[in-house]
């Protein structure tokens, strides 16, 4: 509201109202002006009305328009209207202020109908990441031009860039190569989200405009106007022949060690088939696409990542990254091949989805963050279909796998195929069948065992008879921060900001008219038992809490609570089910089949 007010300016248009009536229509001997002689002036003069014709009926929270028997609230929500916080500018650091000025020529989106008031509709949300800070948009309704308008503060000095108590000046602006990434999703009514494009914006170049390219077709699918300030401003520019030069030796250096890099590659590649031809089929993944078509060895897909007090255990990290959705990347066309696409992790995040090799590269470097020995895992499960999973390798030995998918934990404990029929084997419980290669950020090993079965496999990364290791400098070269490469820096994770109680009452009451209503379809009556549905709480955190650290508590109270709730005569039935989304039809729909 206080933003509405300061749009129309009504607090000047008062004043100037105010100064006017008391010069025209008082005379001197009245010192006193009553609030009816000023709203007769404002109503005069047609301000109120202008107000009122202005004003929207803004939604709440909950999206839902407010009613006069509002639904009950699962906890209390403070209600007071937002403040605009000021942002704390150092005087002694440099800004860069970017601002989203709109776009156009988004033309899968030219026949778009504007939306009606109160309509749901698609929305487009960019999301920004510069130096250890990330930032959103608004969302705004898709449209062959949609109306942006944000501005973003980037901080140039994050990270502990040089001299902390010097002001940055035009030659060392010029060194921070760290460009911002820009990804735009795309949310339809259902909520369901689509990563339309990922950007790689050079800010220290004199560009205002950019295009946008697809993630499908790396066709153009829109242009963005931006308007880049340096705050404070700079006192001595730098000439367009400096900046340029240094462009290009910055591009001269990547691109020089990158050919050093695939010339070592394709001999290890060349040494690794001598060993056995039969290599060949194996899944051995050196490099992969991301979602720009950029190939980029695996390596740096992987860093350590700490959560901060987001995440607490390793275990929990699983179980956040398992709840993140699976969705395989697009295929144009048909054939039933899997799409080679390798998300960064700003556009993973972001999206809230992505394929198997998102999610182990999220949780592997989630484990690195605490300090376990992590590996990504590339290799087959049943029927030869490839897959990624996470490997940990205890000090005493212990190679455990984590389902980045489902957040299981197997621990792996190889077959000797040598043994006599009598001796009884472990029978492996894990869905993998073959193992081509495992990395992190800084070690990569091929498996040149005589099998890639995994459940014959010696996990010992030390013998180079069993896993052929590429050279840590080599991949170093390429994939460590802070070197001047083409791998972008990770983001950093962030609160959620959905308010949990307020959702999960939300989603409830939803479920509760679709039960109703299917019921009804079928000519039964349905009545709610609210305190049997209060005693289902503890049931629900403690499946969760399984399912997060693996101990299961709290089952005798909820069985006594409710063998104590139901009546004689009835019986009380129950099957947990888990979601990873929060569309109530959806998840009803599910629960039908």
């Amino acid at each position: 509201c206080k933003e509405f007010l300061f749009q129309m300016d009504v607090h000047g248009r008062i004043r100037e109202v105010l100064a006017e009536t008391i010069r025209e229509e008082l005379a001197p001997e009245h010192q006193q002006l009553s609030t009816e002689d000023l709203m007769k002036a404002l109503r005069q003069r047609g301000i109120i009305d202008d107000v009122v014709k202005e004003l929207k009926f803004v939604t709440d929270v909950n999206g839902k328009e407010r009613t006069s028997s509002p639904k009950p609230l699962t906890h209390f929500v403070d209600r007071e209207p937002p403040v605009l916080k000021k942002t704390n500018i150092d005087p002694t650091r440099r800004y860069l202020y970017l601002q989203v000025l709109g776009g156009k020529a988004f033309l899968e989106h030219l026949q778009e109908p504007d939306p009606l008031p109160g309509q749901i509709c698609s929305t487009f949300t960019l999301c920004l990441h510069f130096r250890n800070q990330r930032f959103r948009s608004k969302p705004v309704p898709c449209a062959c031009e949609p109306d942006f308008h944000d501005g973003f503060l980037l901080e140039v000095h994050k990270e502990s860039l040089g001299d902390g108590s010097k002001m940055a000046d035009a030659t060392t602006m010029l060194s921070v190569c760290d460009p911002v990434h820009m990804v735009l999703i795309k949310t339809d009514m259902f909520g369901e989200t689509t990563l339309v494009a990922s950007y790689f914006l050079e800010w220290r170049a004199d560009r205002n405009v950019f295009w946008f390219k697809g993630t499908e077709s790396k066709v153009s699918v829109g242009v963005l106007n931006v308007r880049l300030e340096m705050y404070p401003p700079l006192s001595k520019t730098l000439s367009p022949e400096i900046t340029n030069t240094q462009f290009t030796l910055e591009r001269q250096k990547i691109a020089e060690k990158e050919r050093l890099f695939l010339v070592y590659a394709k001999q290890w590649w060349r040494e690794y088939l001598q060993i056995r031809p039969t290599h060949n089929s194996r899944l051995v993944k050196i490099f992969a696409q991301d979602e720009n078509g950029v190939n980029r060895p695996v390596c740096s897909y992987i860093r350590p990542l700490r959560a901060g007090r987001l995440l607490d255990t390793p275990r929990q990290a699983a179980r956040f990254v398992n709840v993140l959705g699976y969705e395989r990347a697009p295929v144009i066309g048909g054939g039933g091949g899997k799409q080679e696409q390798w998300c960064t992790l700003l556009a993973f995040i972001c999206r809230n989805k992505g394929d198997c090799e998102d999610h182990a590269n999220l949780l592997c470097s989630l484990l690195l963050g605490y300090g376990l020995e992590a590996f990504v895992c590339v290799g087959t499960k049943a029927k030869g279909v490839p897959h990624a999973w996470v490997m940990t390798c205890g000090t005493d030995g212990t190679i455990t796998f984590w389902e980045s998918l489902t957040g299981h934990r197997y621990i792996h404990r190889p077959i000797n195929p040598d043994d006599p029929p009598i001796i009884e084997q472990p029978k492996p419980l894990y869905p993998y069948r073959t193992i081509g290669c495992v990395f992190n950020h800084q070690k990569f090993y091929g498996n040149c065992q005589p099998s890639d079965a995994v459940e014959v496999c010696v996990f010992d990364l030390h013998d180079e008879s069993k896993w052929k290791p590429m050279s840590a400098e080599a991949i170093k070269s390429v994939c460590s921060p802070g070197t001047a490469s083409s791998v972008p820096p990770f983001p950093p994770l962030c609160a959620s900001a959905i308010d949990a109680a307020v959702t999960s009452n939300d989603i409830e009451l939803q479920l509760r008219i679709l039960v109703s209503e299917h019921r009804k379809d079928l000519g039964l009556s349905t009545v709610w038992d609210d305190h049997l549905s209060y005693l289902l709480s503890p049931a629900l955190a403690a499946y969760e809490l399984e399912r997060a650290t693996g101990i299961s508590a709290g089952n005798e109270e909820f069985q006594d609570a409710v063998r104590r709730a139901v009546p004689d005569g009835h019986t009380f039935k129950g099957f947990p089910i888990h979601f990873v989304y929060r569309n109530a039809r959806r998840a009803f729909a599910t629960c039908l089949r």
